[in-house]
């Protein structure tokens, strides 16, 4: 048996998947208990009745990191940064709590300028009197050498050995130094709260005797082990939205051109298929306006869903972005959009006279009719979401992949269709559809497709390897691992692709992917000849392997 869980704003869902197919699922209001207990509910209900010890493998996806990051209720971190030369420093300033130190490493990882101990004690003990405990550490250039990373690290653990330490060379694997130091940051930042959740998950599961691999969806559409995610909170950043999409690949009726837009109850999400496939962002997560090296698909929210609350205001009605409760026709404290939807289609979800009053109501103070301020708010969320989806195709035409499609196909791309996910989906992507005169699809497992997405996702893994003959070593970025060129004087692109494939393949088996590193693929390969007067004094490779992110062997499809 495989299990699926994902923790919404709204709800928590979770689907059991027994020989490929799903047999059960279940969906869970959240009733004020925390995060934990609300997989935990779903959890027992999954596997009422059944044995635990026949679970193969259990997939969570949760927007505890995402709701830090929006609130930014994440821990107070400092981060120490060490730029050496280029843009001045004040262009790094990510918080209030950020140092800088003196030290240079070039690109081929030489270090052309050490530290000063007296500077880094120093700014050691301004952060210890400041009180800060988390505190993220990032040089330029360091996924080369680390070594200056860690002279600082060392310091910290020596001199203040209560703080957490994060390193930008174990949570970046590319070049591009304001990203990398954005991703020391905010991992450092999500740490305490994640690993706290990480624990309290393993104990329960511990007592209800399930000892099948736990993972964790991340913003990339793959999974990765939960004691992985403990070194690296910030790759689960958009987890559900992740879900969603790979839920839409999992019900997609084929390898088409269609926009994902999941409706939930607070959001709605938006992400490209791009012949059944996930666009991925090549920039990689934006966090607060601010570019990050964590792999992510290509996705955009709206704080617009079927429980976003309907107001007056200044004479006319408004959708506004906030969630006071369930809808009206649930029992919730005042009109919804389902509400509205409810009396603009006559749809009968829940207590229909419920939804008829509440607009009713609101209607009253704005000199409307029920029915026209139901047909305002209809109108309304066809034409923001519309919008949205307008905006991001002209986002998504920059991206790299959706170039090579057009150049490829020797066409424009044209949108076949839009896939419906999220319980408010059925009332309102037949109407965006109609507006934007395409196809629809809302699967009868569209309310739980987030689940059946996590359950279903596959692991995933990235190897980038840079490789100098002239200097005689490779080193495998955020890994930290570094060796021998083996026959460095006859080492060609082909050997370098080999070596970052062999040492993914080792990598994946020791994280649960090992099953699928013969499916992974070279992203990037690149060679550039090292020139010193007249001659070439060697050549630098450099090269991105992946096990990209898809569906579980084992899953057979969903039917129609």
């Amino acid at each position: 048996m495989l299990l699926g869980i994902d923790v919404g704003g709204t709800s928590t869902d979770g689907v059991l998947i027994h020989n490929g197919t799903m047999e059960k699922s279940v969906k869970k209001q959240h009733s004020g208990g925390g995060l934990t207990e609300s997989i935990l509910e779903v959890l027992d209900e999954l596997l009422k009745e059944r044995d635990a010890a026949g679970v193969r493998r259990l997939v969570i996806s949760t927007t505890l990191v995402t709701n830090l990051l929006a609130t930014r209720s994440g821990a107070r971190t400092a981060l120490i940064l060490i730029p050496g030369r280029g843009l001045p420093f004040s262009f790094y300033k990510i918080t209030p709590d950020t140092y800088f130190l003196q030290g240079n490493i070039d690109f081929r990882g030489k270090i052309t300028e050490k530290t000063s101990e007296a500077e880094i004690n120093t700014v050691i003990e301004n952060i210890k009197e400041n009180g800060i405990r988390h505190i993220a550490v990032a040089a330029k250039f360091s996924h080369r050498n680390r070594s200056l990373e860690q002279e600082v690290a060392g310091a910290i653990r020596e001199r203040y050995p209560e703080a957490k330490v994060t390193l930008g060379s174990e949570t970046a694997d590319r070049l591009n130094f304001p990203r990398r130091a954005a991703t020391a940051y905010y991992s450092a930042m999500t740490a305490p709260q994640w690993n706290e959740f990480a624990s309290r998950v393993e104990e329960a599961i511990q007592r209800r005797g399930l000892t099948a691999p736990v993972e964790i969806l991340k913003a990339d559409g793959g999974t990765m082990p939960l004691a992985v995610s403990r070194q690296r909170p910030l790759e689960t950043a958009y987890s559900g939205p992740a879900a969603s999409t790979m839920g839409a690949v999992a019900i997609s009726p084929g390898k088409e051109n269609a926009v994902m837009i999941d409706i939930g109850g607070t959001t709605s999400d938006i992400a490209l298929l791009i012949e059944g496939e996930p666009l991925h962002a090549s920039r990689g997560a934006c966090i607060d306006g601010r570019f990050t090296h964590i792999h992510a698909l290509a996705l955009r929210s709206l704080a617009l869903g079927g429980d976003s609350a309907i107001k007056a205001w200044e004479g006319r009605v408004e959708i506004a972005a906030e969630r006071l409760g369930p809808a009206a026709c649930f029992g919730g404290p005042a009109a919804t959009v389902t509400d509205a939807f409810n009396c603009h289609g006559s749809l009968g979800i829940g207590d229909a006279e419920l939804s008829k009053s509440a607009v009713a109501e609101l209607a009253s103070t704005l000199n409307m009719a029920p029915r026209e301020l139901a047909a305002a708010v209809v109108e309304q969320v066809t034409a923001r979401l519309h919008a949205l989806i307008e905006g991001m195709f002209r986002e998504w035409e920059n991206e790299p992949a959706y170039k090579v499609w057009e150049i490829v196909n020797r066409r424009s791309f044209k949108l076949e269709r839009l896939i419906g996910i999220g319980g408010a989906a059925a009332m309102i992507v037949p109407l965006l559809a109609e507006r934007m005169g395409v196809p629809f699809t809302v699967h009868r497992l569209a309310p739980v497709a987030n689940a059946l997405g996590a359950a279903v996702a596959r692991p995933t893994l990235a190897v980038h390897l840079y490789a100098d003959t002239q200097q005689k070593r490779f080193v495998i970025d955020q890994e930290g691992i570094e060796g021998p060129i083996p026959n460095h004087a006859t080492f060609q692109l082909a050997g370098a692709e080999e070596l970052a494939l062999e040492h993914l393949a080792r990598l994946a088996e020791k994280k649960g992917a090992g099953s699928y590193a013969k499916e992974a693929r070279v992203e990037l390969a690149e060679q550039f000849n090292m020139i010193r007067g007249w001659s070439r004094v060697g050549k630098i490779f450099q090269v991105r392997v992946q096990i990209a992110p898809g569906l579980i062997n084992e899953f057979k499809g969903v039917g129609v």
